[in-house]
């Protein structure tokens, strides 16, 4: 037997779970491919389109961006600050409400309440739809919107470690963690208090917007190719940030090892103050493209997002940057290609069971180790 053979037989005899994982996977997609042949093999689903599996992943895509943007700031929390901030998804969702009240001021100015437009209420007789929220008829108002989301998220992430997390930077972890939660109820239910409890529409539609590729079947709308824009400019940034600026040499140098980060004279807190501004802008950005992208808007949505967030972060290594990228885009795809099999209600848990999986295989997640690059 050859050294290659060998070392195979090995790794599969070290993590039986590979072996498995690679079996099922390849059942799966020989189930896929006899789906799209109009062949059904197994129990579940029913005959698939080319075209329905080309708009299932390129949904995965789109939605894999939000959640890896918002899933950087949890990871840069984590590596830097050590705890799990839960209330991270409540960061995202005070980006999407302001954001999204100044984008409806700038584009319905002087035709509703000013109160009932920047508490993106319903502005009595006038529609989101008469509004005109849309990337191509109020392109400045939701450009303009989304840098709103990004600053005031920065600043309120900021002031609430001032407020309740600075005070305990010295406890342990676990303690951070429960007053992460707590503090997750506060802002919650302050949106809650000033933008109301019920869900709505905030965007436009226009059917024109649509792009459709042929051979595909393929529909993609302008608000998707905002997002995806949008999010990977955000990413290219905060890649440029890290890897190019003494800012970023600094935080990589905190999470990668604190302590001797301090004995070279690293300012600490101005790294923790930077975590907190560029972590809730990104959360506060992805909050709000989502919105973009569903159309909708509620006051605890971002909290219901949370658990798929931190799934991308520890699938993609707990503590990277790219790995939150990486595995956001496969929590995703898998959200949306799961109803393949499965119906709809059990995305989520497709989501955690292909987690679980990779896990087992590679504990230390995709791109492995707690690090910030």
């Amino acid at each position: 037997m050859g050294t290659t053979e060998s070392s195979v037989v090995d790794t599969v005899r070290a993590r039986p779970g590979l072996l498995f994982l690679a079996l099922f996977g390849g059942l799966l997609l020989v189930d896929l491919a006899a789906k799209l042949a109009g062949v059904s093999v197994g129990p579940l689903g029913g005959s698939l389109s080319v075209g329905r599996l080309g708009s299932n992943l390129w949904n995965g895509v789109v939605i894999g961006l939000v959640i890896g943007l918002a899933g950087i700031g949890l990871s840069m929390t984590y590596s830097i600050l050590s705890f799990a901030n839960f209330s991270h998804g409540d960061l995202v969702s005070t980006g999407a409400f302001t954001g999204w009240g100044v984008a409806f001021v700038i584009a319905a100015f002087g035709d509703a309440p000013l109160r009932a437009l920047a508490t993106v209420r319903g502005a009595g007789s006038v529609t989101p739809g008469e509004i005109g929220a849309h990337i191509l008829t109020t392109p400045v108002a939701v450009l303009l919107g989304l840098v709103t989301a990004f600053v005031v998220t920065a600043l309120v992430a900021l002031a609430l470690d001032r407020l309740f997390y600075k005070p305990m930077r010295d406890r342990s972890g676990i303690s951070l963690l429960i007053a992460s939660i707590g503090v997750a109820l506060v802002v919650r239910y302050l949106l809650q208090f000033v933008y109301g409890s019920s869900r709505r529409g905030v965007t436009a539609t226009l059917d024109a917007s649509n792009i459709v590729f042929g051979p595909l079947g393929l529909s993609i709308n302008a608000h998707q190719l905002t997002l995806v824009v949008a999010s990977i400019g955000l990413m290219l940034a905060m890649h440029f940030m890290l890897q190019r600026t003494k800012l970023g040499t600094a935080m990589r140098a905190m999470a990668d090892n604190k302590d001797l980060a301090l004995i070279t004279g690293i300012p600490a807190e101005r790294v923790v103050t930077a975590t907190w501004l560029i972590g809730g802008g990104l959360a506060g950005a992805s909050g709000y493209l989502y919105v973009l992208l569903r159309g909708t808007i509620q006051f605890d949505f971002g909290w219901l997002l949370l658990l798929l967030m931190f799934a991308a972060v520890i699938l993609g290594g707990i503590g990277s940057v790219y790995g939150a990228i990486a595995g956001g885009i496969v929590i995703g795809v898998v959200f949306t290609t799961s109803t393949v099999w499965i119906p709809s209600d059990f995305n989520e848990a497709a989501v955690f069971a292909v987690m679980i999986a990779v896990l087992l295989v590679r504990p230390e997640g995709i791109f492995e180790g707690v690090s910030t690059a």
